[in-house]
């Protein structure tokens, strides 16, 4: 998500570096840069325009200029100007605990409308609320079938009629009585879309707006169109006076202009964003570390509230203290790497980390995904045995592990000398101060179990090197240690 322009930012924003100490002239050509980058992420002109004016006001000044860090301070304006951008934040909906709240949602074909509303619906479900979906998209036939099948997934109901014999404002009064029948507190209209804004599409929704009267009227951009997303949104918005946009498929190859732009352009707040397909996938819109992010400047709040999300928390006490006490064994391993691979891609969780957003850029060759893959294959190649006890993994072992996982028994070697490196320091640790295993953690990080470009890089060294077994390795060793006795005895 958003690297394209956060690849350009960082590009635009060395050219006022350069030469060293800043002046009026290399700030003007940077902040030129940036525009540039801004314009070709699909950001609207007016947009970038007004962006960048605002960043030069204050950028060019004795303030800036005789500071000890006038290029951080330069991102510091550039990271606030967008936060002012995309916020303030405001993602709550308003709902009141007494009574029917009523949501509308709206948005064109194909921009992710019915899949958000049945999301929208799974996250008011987990908050405590009693939703209803109604299924008023008699538009796209298949759309009513959809949100069925949504419902059914999410254990939420629906309401929905035959497409033939009736109208949208039909299926949405009608909703609206069976809901209050059902004792639902919130009611999600799922309304039709078009391909392109239309006279018929405005006229159908105000219609329903008027007769309805939703407590929240939502639009469903999909961030992918770009200028086309900011267009539709203040169509909308003019006819429907929005209350929030949804920006959906900004985990797809999108430039992020749309995200940058809507809000400016239409002056409704982005609430939420679709950061994917499941259900599960929707995210509080929070512009500061949305800044943060295209900044490269990491997000570590939304990678704490992710692990909080997934992770079982009495099962990593108990890891914890396994880990500490020295009895830390592959099969614990294998259950925190699975933890860590339900938050997400791992490629997306380090750009959440400060200082690794560039690392995939830096390292093309290595996919930390595919990588803890093989690693967690390895793993599940081996007995209950052989993970408690990786000391006993012998040579004809290795060889058994590594047909099932499909790898080289020169992977399953490394994995279990990495492990047991870092097991070793695990077992020292647990007599040691606060100080001291925090050293210890930094040698473990330093030296390979816990280093994404060392223990990640599995496999890579052999393609460059061709296949290797430990038994040759080892023969290889004495021989250039013999070698070796032989030269500096003919030296003497």
């Amino acid at each position: 998500m958003f690297d394209g322009i956060a690849n350009s930012l960082r590009s635009a924003l060395t050219v006022m570096s350069r030469g060293g100490k800043l002046t009026e002239s290399n700030i003007r050509d940077g902040l030129v840069e940036v525009r540039k980058a801004l314009l070709e992420a699909d950001v609207h002109y007016d947009v970038a325009t007004n962006f960048i004016k605002r960043c030069t006001e204050q950028a060019i000044g004795e303030k800036v200029l005789k500071s000890l860090r006038p290029d951080q301070q330069i991102i510091g304006i550039i990271h606030q100007e967008l936060c002012n951008l995309m916020g303030p934040t405001e993602h709550s909906l308003h709902l009141r605990r007494d009574g029917l709240n009523k949501i509308m949602v709206c948005g064109l074909q194909g921009s992710g409308k019915t899949t958000t509303c049945g999301k929208l619906a799974r996250m008011l479900k987990e908050q405590g609320h009693r939703p209803m979906l109604v299924a008023a998209d008699l538009q796209r036939p298949a759309a009513i079938e959809q949100l069925k099948i949504i419902g059914q997934q999410i254990d939420v109901p629906v309401h929905s009629e035959s497409p033939s014999g009736t109208t949208p404002l039909k299926v949405c009064l009608n909703g609206l009585a069976a809901a209050r029948q059902a004792g639902s507190d919130v009611i999600i209209f799922d309304t039709a879309g078009r391909l392109h804004v239309d006279s018929g599409l405005m006229n159908e929704l105000e219609q329903i707006d008027r007769k309805v009267q939703p407590d929240q009227i939502l639009l469903v951009c999909d961030a992918m169109t770009g200028q086309d997303a900011v267009n539709s949104a203040k169509a909308f918005n003019e006819a429907l006076e929005l209350d929030g946009i949804i920006l959906t498929k900004l985990d797809g190859d999108t430039r992020g202009g749309a995200a940058l732009s809507v809000k400016e352009v239409t002056g409704v707040p982005i609430k939420f964003v679709g950061m994917g397909e499941s259900l599960d996938r929707l995210e509080p819109f929070h512009p500061n570390r949305m800044a943060g992010r295209i900044l490269g400047m990491g997000d570590m709040v939304s990678l704490f509230e992710k692990a909080q999300q997934e992770f079982d928390t009495d099962e990593v006490e108990r890891q914890k203290e396994r880990m500490l006490s020295g009895r830390f064994s592959l099969e614990d391993f294998r259950s925190q790497m699975k933890m860590v691979r339900r938050m997400g891609s791992l490629g997306d969780l380090m750009k959440l980390i400060p200082g690794m957003g560039g690392f995939a850029n830096h390292n093309p060759n290595v996919d930390a995904d595919k990588d803890m893959g093989r690693v967690e294959a390895i793993i599940s190649s081996m007995t209950a045995y052989e993970r408690e006890h990786a000391d006993r993994i012998d040579r004809s072992r290795r060889h058994r592990i590594a047909r099932g996982a499909g790898v080289d028994p020169a992977d399953v070697n490394r994995l279990i000398k990495d492990f047991q490196n870092a097991a070793g320091m695990m077992q020292k640790m647990a007599g040691l101060g606060a100080q001291d295993k925090l050293k210890s953690m930094k040698g473990m990080i330093d030296g390979g179990m816990l280093n994404p470009a060392s223990s990640m890089s599995m496999g890579k060294e052999r393609s460059r090197r061709g296949p290797a077994d430990p038994q040759v390795a080892e023969e290889k060793r004495k021989k250039a240690r013999k070698d070796s006795k032989k030269q500096k005895k003919r030296n003497r």
